[in-house]
């Protein structure tokens, strides 16, 4: 079922053209552009978040981040980023790039060493060298942009942003690569993309440990290490964190939220979510 989110957000005028475009973006933002944010955002294209200065917190996929600028935020398509707390002088921007233009960066990417870091480091610290760099990246590519009668302008935008990351933001993630070589993290990594990939369907333990062809006891107890929480309190919170975003930014109803997260009732959803929540489906809806 393809679900349609409403999200009060203050964007541009031209918001409804951005999944149309192979990138958009949105220069200088500051806290005040984004103080309504309160609820978790879906997020339906990979997205780059740069802090330029200021402080903020955030959960991405439920986990928690305290950011100071200068930072890069990497969220990608599908995940779930909730702002906790914004401050007055955050200044940023925002690249927000089309599913196709992030397969095709993906190619290049998954061969390096670097692709493990940048999927298990969605913040990390931008040096502040590299801050003009990535000043003259948006416009630089916004010259791409604005070049419309350049009839190759896709293949100039992809290779100016490959070209940005293995001159530039690759130094950003260089400090994790030798620690995200550990056998347990690639596990921890490896249960959490498939969690996120099929909690709506599958809540049981044994289907993940299966995955990964380790036993569910041996799957619990690394995960429980590298994340201090239990791999079914992993499920656990995937689904609840869905259900959250559907119930306060969708049109659906309780029952047709049930079905989409694979509850075989309403009744077994709502005794599901009370038990985690504390409250029912309805309370929190109107809360």
């Amino acid at each position: 079922m393809a679900v349609g989110l409403n999200y009060n957000l203050n964007l541009p005028d031209d918001l409804s053209t951005i999944l149309e475009q192979d990138f958009w973006m949105w220069e200088d933002v500051n806290g005040d552009m984004i103080s309504s944010i309160s609820e978790p955002i879906k997020f339906a294209a990979s997205t780059w978040i740069v802090v330029y200065r200021g402080e903020c917190s955030v959960d991405i996929n439920l986990q928690s981040y305290e950011i100071s600028g200068p930072t890069l935020v990497n969220v990608r398509s599908m995940q779930i980023m909730q702002p906790k707390a914004i401050g007055k002088d955050f200044s940023g921007g925002v690249f927000v790039m089309s599913k196709r233009i992030s397969e095709n960066i993906s190619m290049f990417l998954n061969s390096s060493p670097l692709s493990v870091s940048i999927h298990r480091h969605p913040v990390v610290p931008i040096p502040e060298e590299l801050v003009p760099d990535f000043k003259n990246f948006f416009k630089e590519t916004r010259a791409i942009f604005s070049d419309v009668e350049n009839p190759y302008g896709s293949q100039a935008l992809l290779h100016q942003i490959l070209l940005f990351f293995f001159k530039t933001i690759y130094k950003c993630f260089m400090p994790f690569v030798e620690e995200d070589q550990s056998s347990q993290g690639r596990i921890s990594d490896q249960f959490l993309q498939l969690v996120n990939d099929n909690f709506r369907k599958e809540r049981f333990l044994d289907f993940y440990a299966e995955k990964l062809e380790i036993t569910p006891k041996h799957l619990s107890r690394t995960v429980k290490q590298q994340t201090g929480f239990s791999a079914v309190e992993w499920i656990e919170r995937f689904v609840i964190l869905e259900a959250k975003v559907l119930l306060k930014s969708s049109n659906l109803n309780i029952q047709q939220i049930a079905d989409e997260l694979n509850f075989p009732s309403q009744s077994f959803f709502g005794k599901y979510f009370k038990k985690v929540t504390g409250m029912s489906p309805r309370e929190f809806r109107f809360n």
